[in-house]
């Protein structure tokens, strides 16, 4: 076994949500130390405890806390549960509830502290989120060490070092990867297993910090880059990245590799894979990149390959490799002859959008000018709508712009696959597909990578036209 081979490993929320995923997690660990001699441990909080937390904050932001006893005795059931089944040690046992213990009343403070405040900063809010990452990270170093592995947690706020930009918070990476190797470094040397927290970082003053969607993830790969690592696997509750929602297609099949550009669309156009933001210092790093599933562990998942140079086809030959959809999505048009040749439209009309603090997803415009389209999510479109009206106002009422409107529900459905670059005819293929099987077209877009083709369709055409694509894929 190489000295100094290092990978990290990261648990999402399920994959330590109970007694029995934590004792798969616990030998999974325990597997991995037979080829890896250092190894690094990133733990989410236990399924459903996150939510609990922000949900108990919020309402005490209200100045209601008579859900608190309950929410008080839930976090102390789940986690004493896992303790007394899996932590053989009495001494131990008894250290861990107690540091858990101690860390459900200090949120039980806390949340008494934000109802007498009636309001919940950012800085509470992540006070409040990380409370789960910081329970789980003792019990799951508890549970690696009674399953005979040298363990020891150690909260990720002692190493990662981000800006104060609480709820989203950016990394400092040359603070954070001189603490990570100071910290990490000699228990790695001793064989000792850390087991971190996900999710979660602090500011030079040491004011608690998260990451943001994905949270976990990201410390995986921040981590996984600093030291660095050889390898970085994020386990999970599914096989892999699936060449679609198999809850639409029952044959979807796991991808065996896929290219982090092709993840990135994927992971923007809503299938449950890695946010791109996540995987960036991974990619950054030129480090390999698992994901794999905890309660299916002789699974070989799904690899994450370098981008294929743009004049090369994909190794496995296949061209389209996933589809997926977004859905309650609105399409909003603005449109009139006087916006032909006006310069600033276009700016004018996304600032008005930004203004209501509105993602995006999919724009597309006419040649002609004479119409702008784009998607944003249903329970937004009210607001766009407004700030669309108010920012043309004059326009409309000098009849340059005929109306501002939107349509019913949609959904974005894409197309991902680098083989689709350079390859004559895909695009004809995969709308003559969706015409055979009479799902109709509302808008379409393509970015210049040619790693992915959109188009929206009617809400009610969703699955048939997921359907109808991912026969591509299948060869049908």
């Amino acid at each position: 076994m190489p000295e100094n081979k290092t990978l990290v490993m990261k648990f999402g929320g399920t994959s330590v949500g109970s007694a029995d995923a934590l004792t798969k997690a616990a030998q999974i660990v325990k597997d991995a130390r037979a080829d890896y001699a250092r190894v690094v441990v990133i733990t989410s909080a236990m399924s459903g405890v996150t939510n609990l937390l922000l949900d108990s904050a919020a309402s005490a932001s209200q100045g209601k806390t008579d859900s608190l006893p309950s929410a008080e005795s839930t976090l102390r059931e789940k986690h004493f549960a896992a303790a007394d089944a899996l932590i053989k040690d009495e001494t131990l046992r008894a250290e861990t509830k107690h540091e858990i213990d101690s860390l459900i009343h200090s949120f039980v403070e806390l949340c008494k502290a934000i109802a007498i405040l009636g309001e919940a900063s950012p800085r509470a809010m992540d006070a409040a989120a990380s409370i789960g990452e910081r329970m789980s990270v003792r019990l799951l170093g508890a549970v690696i060490e009674s399953a005979g592995v040298s363990a020891k947690a150690i909260e990720s706020t002692e190493f990662v070092v981000t800006n104060a930009h609480f709820q989203n918070a950016h990394p400092d990476f040359k603070a954070t990867t001189e603490k990570t190797r100071q910290l990490l470094n000699p228990l790695l040397d001793q064989g000792i297993v850390p087991v971190t927290t996900g999710f979660i970082g602090a500011t030079p003053t040491g004011a608690i910090t998260t990451l943001g969607r994905g949270g976990s993830d990201y410390s995986a790969a921040i981590i996984g880059a600093v030291l660095p690592a050889d390898d970085v696997w994020i386990w999970t509750d599914v096989d892999g990245i699936m060449t679609t929602d198999p809850r639409i297609v029952k044959d979807a099949k796991t991808l065996s590799e896929i290219t982090y550009s092709e993840v990135a669309e994927l992971a923007y156009y809503g299938a449950k894979v890695l946010h791109p933001k996540t995987i960036r210092p991974v990619v950054d790093a030129g480090i390999g990149l698992r994901i794999c599933n905890t309660f299916n562990p002789s699974h070989p998942g799904t690899r994450l390959i370098a981008n294929i140079p743009s004049d090369l086809q994909p190794r496995d030959g296949q061209i389209v490799k996933a589809v997926t959809a977004i859905r309650n999505q609105r399409l909003v048009t603005i449109e009139g002859r006087g916006m032909l040749g006006v310069p600033g439209v276009a700016a004018r009309a996304f600032g008005a959008v930004a203004s209501t603090k509105t993602s995006v997803p999919l724009i597309t415009q006419a040649s002609s000018e004479q119409s702008i389209c784009f998607a944003v999510p249903s329970e937004s479109a009210d607001s766009v709508i407004n700030a669309l009206q108010v920012t043309f106002a004059s326009e409309i009422e000098d009849e340059d712009i005929d109306r501002v409107w939107m349509t019913e529900d949609v959904s974005i459905i894409t197309v991902v696959g680098v083989g689709m670059r350079h390859t004559p005819g895909v695009a004809g293929q995969v709308f003559t597909q969706l015409g055979n099987n009479k799902a109709n077209v509302l808008a379409i877009a393509q970015g210049s990578s040619e790693v992915s083709i959109s188009m929206v369709v009617a809400a009610a055409d969703t699955e048939l036209a997921v359907r109808s694509l991912h026969d591509l894929i299948a060869g049908k």
